[in-house]
């Protein structure tokens, strides 16, 4: 077994081209090899103290996250919780304060996983992969990087370096929430994303929803014939009924089918509530499922 350390993107990528593992905060390697659901690889590359890597920057093209940003910061960042508040919401429910100080979003998004809390906030807020190699860049949009639970279209050779998101037009919010048994340590049983842009007088512009937990990969919910009007009780109705259509959840230890499918269509209700309610410029503190009193109490 190799361990290298990287100091630079370059040294990083020429150890992923020799066959390592890239490893950050290792808080999904480290635990899934403990539990057994695979081993830790040979070769890992350290790319923890990259500094290029951390950084926040507005450009022409959106928001670009560093792959190393952990949750701790992308939950009380600035830029992202007033442009880009339901990745904001989505920081603050993942693990422990512990686990949201190491975890990192590039690794949060790499890993695949079909519960993930950040994955549906980027795919209603439209952000894109950018990924390197030895070979140069390319930009992927995450709808199209997820193929399955705990995979992706990325190559081996090939490291998450950022996450780009679209800038936000006026008047526009978003939001996540989710369903959850206990405060700490918790992975959503399903969950919900919206982005919501208003028009000036009042209606919908354009609404994107993505759901959590209920699929293989995060999923988007067609909402096109959504447009044009208010939001309203009517509405939210028919933004729970879409949703759960789309769901095709599995039954396990923690839910059945049918619960998920109907408590998602709840979670997407509120989200389009919630992000609704920020695009017409109301106050709502993240997380939203704290500020709902969705989930549990204690």
């Amino acid at each position: 077994m190799t361990f290298t350390i990287a100091a630079t993107v370059d040294e990083a990528l020429a150890a992923l081209a020799s066959g390592a593992r890239p490893v950050a905060g290792g808080s999904d390697l480290v635990v899934g090899a403990r539990h057994g659901k695979s081993p830790l690889p040979t070769d890992l590359v350290a790319i923890d103290r990259i500094d290029g890597l951390r950084t926040i920057d507005q450009t022409d093209a959106g928001l670009r996250v560093g792959a190393l940003v952990s949750h701790a910061r992308l939950m009380t960042d600035a830029a992202v919780v007033g442009g880009y508040t339901g990745l904001a919401d989505a920081a603050a429910l993942v693990g422990s304060p512990a686990t949201r100080h190491v975890g990192t979003l590039g690794g949060n998004v790499m890993n695949a996983s079909p519960a993930m809390d950040t994955g549906a906030p980027l795919l209603v807020l439209e952000a894109t992969a950018e990924l390197r190699s030895v070979d140069g860049i390319r930009e992927v949009p995450v709808g199209e990087l997820w193929t399955g639970p705990g995979r992706t279209v990325a190559t081996a050779d090939e490291l998450c370096t950022a996450l780009v998101i679209s800038t936000r037009p006026d008047r526009s919010g978003s939001a996540y929430v989710r369903l959850e048994y206990r405060r700490a340590m918790e992975i959503a049983v399903v969950g919900a994303a919206a982005s919501v842009v208003l028009d000036d007088d009042g209606s919908i512009g354009s609404l994107a929803v993505a759901l959590s937990a209920v699929a293989p990969t995060i999923v988007s919910v067609d909402v096109s014939s959504l447009t044009g009007r208010v939001v309203d009780d009517a509405l939210l109705s028919e933004v729970a009924d879409l949703a759960s259509e789309r769901a095709t959840p599995i039954s396990d230890l923690r839910a059945s089918d049918r619960y998920r499918r109907h408590t998602v269509g709840v979670m997407a209700r509120r989200a389009v509530e919630a992000a609704a309610r920020r695009a017409r410029g109301e106050h709502i503190a993240v997380p939203v499922n704290r500020a709902f009193g969705i989930g549990a109490t204690a």
